[in-house]
């Protein structure tokens, strides 16, 4: 987390344009003396959990809503940055590039199948979709196969029992998202 202070200077700043206040009608509104808010709008001064309530309530949102840092706009991720998740013999790799997140309600790896991996999945709640990035793979799902090459795509539910196989004589490597229609808690 960026320092508190900046975060909270930010926030208020942002809501009281967003409103078209000026710190005279925001102190007014809250009861907190405009000098004081300008020193926590510049970043100088870092209100009391008092001060930062009576903002809120006089602002009527969440005290929370100052503390909310703003998501970045671009998130770049490399793959050597990545630890990947792996079977025991290193067989199955898969590269969590964007863990689940409550407010997407998705996730989304590269999966990795050595030559030979035949991987059975547990079923679980949510969506699977899958898109060959390189190689080969079979795809089981309740007994029936699906051969899938590159550029190949495939979606189904993840309570269908379903096996990963790489049967082929190089590595199979794909794009899994998996999409959580259902809150996770």
């Amino acid at each position: 987390m960026d320092d508190i202070q900046a975060i909270i200077a930010m926030n208020l700043v942002k809501l009281r344009k967003n409103r078209n206040l000026t710190l005279d009608q925001v102190s007014e509104l809250t009861g907190v003396s405009k000098a004081m808010l300008g020193q926590i709008e510049k970043g100088k001064s870092t209100p009391t959990v008092t001060t930062l309530w009576k903002i809120a309530n006089g602002l009527q949102v969440s005290f929370s809503v100052f503390l909310k840092e703003d998501k970045p706009k671009v998130r770049k991720i490399n793959l050597q940055d990545i630890e990947p998740v792996t079977d025991n013999e290193e067989n199955y790799s898969v590269y969590p590039f964007f863990p689940y997140n409550p407010e997407t309600k998705f996730e989304i790896y590269v999966v990795d199948l050595k030559p030979g991996c035949i991987h059975e999945a547990k079923t679980h709640l949510g969506e699977e979709y899958i898109l060959i990035k390189e190689g080969e793979l079979t795809v089981i799902l309740q007994g029936q196969e699906h051969m899938l090459a590159s550029g190949d795509a495939l979606q189904f539910t993840g309570s269908t029992p379903h096996s990963y196989i790489n049967s082929s004589e190089e590595t199979a490597s794909f794009f899994l998202l998996m999409f959580y229609p259902e809150p996770q808690g």
